[in-house]
This record gives structure tokens, sequence and C-alpha cells, in this order.
């Protein structure tokens, strides 16, 4: 397997090897179900500003993206790391990867793109990972757009939202309805 890089790049100055390299990495899992991956609208979904990329041996194996965002949570304003995009190669998975990807992505929310906390929506099979990773679930209602055109809001309660610290602590996280304003991640 080789060793593994992992390199924090913001959008902008993604190589275009590296585009290829995301594009493959997406397509391997999505291709049939969601079509070709653009990292401009990744399936519909925010894109990221901020990429944490895992290489090995020249090949992209791993990848999270995030975006800050001043969302709503009940009539408090605040900056999220919206995080999305989270894949490991089939052939890296179970080797940790997936947590130090997680890992560079909060350390990033705590300095170079800074938020008060990182924030994800997901699977209910994936909450146990996240939560490996230092995330806690909340339950709120959550308020989109929908990814099927900017004209539809999404609202959804129960679904899995987790959050994690960035330059606040997690428990710090306030109480109410969460508008995303915008795309999810």
């Amino acid at each position: 397997m080789g060793t593994t890089q992992i390199s924090v790049v913001w959008h902008g100055d993604l190589t275009p090897g590296q585009t290829t390299g995301l594009g493959r990495l997406f397509d391997a899992e999505y291709l049939q179900d969601e079509g070709l991956w653009s990292p401009e609208a990744p399936y519909g979904y925010a894109p990221a500003e901020l990429h944490i990329v895992a290489t090995s041996q020249g090949d992209v194996v791993g990848h999270v993206g995030t975006q800050r965002r001043t969302v709503l949570v009940g009539t408090r304003e605040v900056v999220v790391a919206g995080t999305g995009g989270v894949l490991v190669s089939s052939g890296h998975r179970g080797t940790g990867l997936g947590q130090r990807l997680m890992a560079a992505a909060q350390e990033a929310a705590r300095t170079i793109a800074p938020a008060e906390y990182g924030y994800l929506g997901c699977r209910e099979a994936v909450v146990p990972f996240y939560e490996s990773c230092g995330y806690e679930r909340i339950t709120v209602t959550e308020r989109f757009r929908s990814r099927d055109g900017p004209d539809r809001t999404v609202e959804e309660t129960g679904t899995p939202v987790m959050v994690c610290s960035g330059t606040r602590d997690v428990s710090t996280w306030p109480t109410g309805e969460v508008d995303l304003r915008g795309l999810p991640w």
C-alpha cells in the first residue's frame, strides 16, 4: 500500500492531477448512481472550499471537503465548517485513513479555515464512524435548499446530523432549528 500523505488544499489551488484523481476516486464509488463527479457541484451538494486529500503512490485514495458558512441555529448565527465528500478508496478502508482525514479537517476548522463547529449530515450506518472522530449527534429540524433546484426547500427532522468542536467546544452548540441557508454538504 505504501506511505499515504495527507494534504490540505484550498479549492482554487487544486492541481489538475488532484482534480483528476478526485474525479477517479468519486466516480469509482458513485458513477453508477450519481453520474460523473464535478468539483464545482459534486452530485448537487455544496462544493468544498477546502479539500483534505490523501494520496498513495501518486493516486488520490481519500478525501474530506469542508466549506465555511454562516447558518442559523434557532435565533443565533453560527459559522460552521460544513463537511462532505468523505470518501476513502476501497483498498484503503479499515486502515484509519478516514479518521486521519477527519482529524485534519477538524484541525483546519480551528486554524487555517476557522469555524465555530464542524457540521455534517450522514446516513445512520456511518454515525459510529463520525462519533469515533469526535462528532456528536444532535437532534434537530434542518432546513436546506434542495439538490433538485434552488426554488425548493427541504425540511427534515430525525435524520443524522453531527457536530464537533471547531474554534468553540461542541458542548456550546446552541439549541433550535438549523437553517443551512443553502445546499447541504
